[in-house]
């Protein structure tokens, strides 16, 4: 059975699936008219992160919870987004997707992040192909996302395809130093007969180049080291992996599951030249980061639970750690069981995974 049919299979079984009351969800929720009404910068940022004042800033990337409200599976994925949280006290939350795996998609996207409203941690997503895929719309879903408290991602752009698409600044004394870009891989394509996973469009594409301009502009006319963060890798994470010039940490447990088109945003950070890497979520299995033409290919680790397939054990999370005035950052996986695995600090130009620190 391949990753495909597994999903499919684990979807329908979780349709019709056992219910088990998991208590600790709290009435969160916003008036859904109001929300399209909020949150709309004239400037596109979505929320204006500051470094603490010993200079640092810690970003946790949870991904794939597959979250299924009822579900006594999924437990596991509760527990561990609590545990992540608790131990390392993010200063905010990165979801990149996945967040539910069944009906009812709102209570099951509402419980998983109960956790982040409970500790009043802000957090954005970049959605999933499976946030959309059962009884709400994909525009209805990211909705609900952005009533729940905490939550800073903005309207849908218009013009602009998928819906979770956004902007997020670090700033120090200087000003910004550091932009996350957010980019909605959308669910699945077919074009031409040809089925894939998505991917980002070319308006998305135009969509970061008109912005990464405008930061170069305002920092001088150098670009501003960024990070962007989305669901489905681009095809270069299956290029690089069997390069043999790449460098890799971490574990390759399948394939990744690219689109079968290439839209050109690897090329659009290269050419930007402020894309430092990217960070992905989609295959369950893989946790690595790979240096790859001087870039780094980056997943987080699966977050999620027994609703789906999940041979990488023990679950857990990524962390990143920025500091302020460095354009390089440090990043580890935070493993279930409390251990730290891949703890490597990356920065531009450096030659292999296990550089010092500049």
């Amino acid at each position: 059975m391949d990753r495909r049919d597994f999903i499919k299979n684990s979807a329908t079984a979780a349709v019709a699936g056992a219910a088990m009351a998991i208590p600790g969800i709290s009435a969160v929720a916003a008036d859904s008219s109001q929300v399209d009404k909020a949150r709309t910068p004239s400037d596109g940022i979505a929320h204006r992160l500051k470094y603490n004042a010993d200079g640092k800033i810690k970003i946790l990337q949870l991904t794939d919870t597959h979250y299924i409200e009822g579900d006594e599976r999924s437990e596991r994925a509760y527990n561990n987004v609590c545990k992540m949280l608790d131990i390392e006290k993010p200063d905010f939350v990165i979801h990149t997707g996945d967040i539910v795996f069944g009906k009812p998609a709102e209570a099951s996207a509402r419980h998983i992040l109960q956790p982040l409203v409970d500790r009043k941690i802000p957090f954005a997503v970049a959605m999933g192909n499976h946030d959309s895929d059962f009884d709400l719309t994909r525009t209805e879903m990211f909705k609900v996302l952005r009533s729940i408290p905490g939550n800073v991602n903005t309207i849908d752009d218009e013009g602009i395809s998928n819906c979770s698409n956004d902007i997020i600044t670090l700033s120090g004394s200087k000003g910004v130093d550091r932009v996350f870009y957010l980019f909605d891989s959308g669910n699945r394509e077919e074009l031409a007969g040809v089925s894939s996973w998505g991917y980002v469009h070319h308006d998305q594409i135009e969509w970061y180049r008109k912005h990464s301009a405008k930061f170069t502009a305002a920092n001088g006319g150098k670009p501003v080291p960024s990070l962007a963060f989305m669901h489905i890798p681009v095809p270069e994470y299956t290029e690089a992996i069997s390069d043999s010039t790449r460098v890799m940490v971490g574990n390759i447990g399948e394939d990744p599951g690219c689109a079968n088109f290439n839209s050109g945003l690897y090329l659009a950070f290269r050419e930007m030249k402020d894309v430092q890497g990217i960070v992905a979520g989609h295959e369950h299995n893989n946790d690595f980061v790979i240096l790859w033409q001087k870039f780094f290919l980056i997943y987080g680790r699966f977050s999620g639970c027994d609703t789906v397939y999940n041979d990488l054990k023990p679950n857990g999370a990524r962390v990143f750690e920025f500091y302020e005035g460095e354009e390089g950052f440090r990043t580890w996986v935070r493993l279930n069981t409390g251990e730290i695995e891949q703890d490597r600090y990356l920065y531009p130009e450096m030659k292999n995974l296990t550089s010092p620190r500049p």
